[in-house]
């Protein structure tokens, strides 16, 4: 009985893990990159485990030391780059990416540090009454953009963020699975990217597309919105 029941636990807690993600891998044109050489080291590349405080220091970049062991990569304007999960992503939910000037350079840890981050890219759930909701980035493992033409060259943190909402009908039930590359773009032009937002600080956990029963919306729900601002385009 008790090797039973020990088996049981391992299984679930194995089960548990593999539900979860990191991103450990930048994609540069049709490079991916090895493991957490231009992606932040995340405090959870063990345990894959997500945030859920929203207003955690860990919604910068899910770390707090690894900055500086961490290259960065230099990729010219109008390059698509993106992110590599290890596993697809098992669960429903919202998928963004954020860029934001790095000051002084991409591997300090207070580079990404205030209201300097800009929505680049989204993947949004939609909804219809009659077939409920689509999840775009479910089941999905690789996540790729174009740096705009217009981003002002420099270095930049990249940021990605999978809001997942499966469980996310209380407050605190999302999880966040969050990762940051380090690039230095070349050959940009002169846009001025916003609106600009903050890590922590652009969510509060009441947005009606981080709390929210996917399983039973609202009669009167007309679809689903997504946190943090506009996504910014040359």
């Amino acid at each position: 009985m008790k090797f039973t029941i020990s088996a049981a636990i391992l299984a679930f807690a194995s089960q548990l893990v593999n539900s979860h993600y990191t991103f450990p891998d930048l994609i540069v044109g049709s490079t991916v990159t090895a493991d957490y050489q231009y992606v932040r080291m995340t405090d959870n590349h063990y345990s894959r485990g997500p945030v859920t405080d929203v207003t955690s220091s860990s919604m910068k970049c899910y770390e707090n030391s690894t900055a500086s062991s961490t290259s960065t990569y230099t990729v010219a304007a109008g390059t698509t780059i993106g992110f590599q999960a290890d596993q697809a992503l098992y669960h429903p939910g919202y998928l963004d990416i954020y860029m934001a000037k790095a000051t002084p350079t991409a591997n300090t840890e207070s580079a990404g540090s205030g209201a300097v981050w800009f929505k680049v890219a989204e993947w949004v759930p939609t909804w219809t009454k009659a077939a409920g909701f689509t999840w775009p980035s479910e089941n999905v493992q690789t996540f790729t953009f174009t740096i705009p033409t217009c981003l002002p060259s420099g270095e930049y943190l990249v940021r990605i963020e999978h809001i997942a909402l499966h469980a996310a009908s209380v407050f605190a039930g999302a999880q966040l699975y969050i990762a940051c590359g380090q690039i230095n773009v070349t050959g940009g032009g002169s846009g001025t990217p916003k609106p600009l937002t903050s890590f922590p600080g652009a969510y509060t956990g009441y947005e009606p597309g981080i709390l929210l029963n996917i399983y039973s919306v609202p009669s009167n729900y007309t679809g689903y919105t997504a946190p943090g601002p506009a996504k910014w385009t040359c």
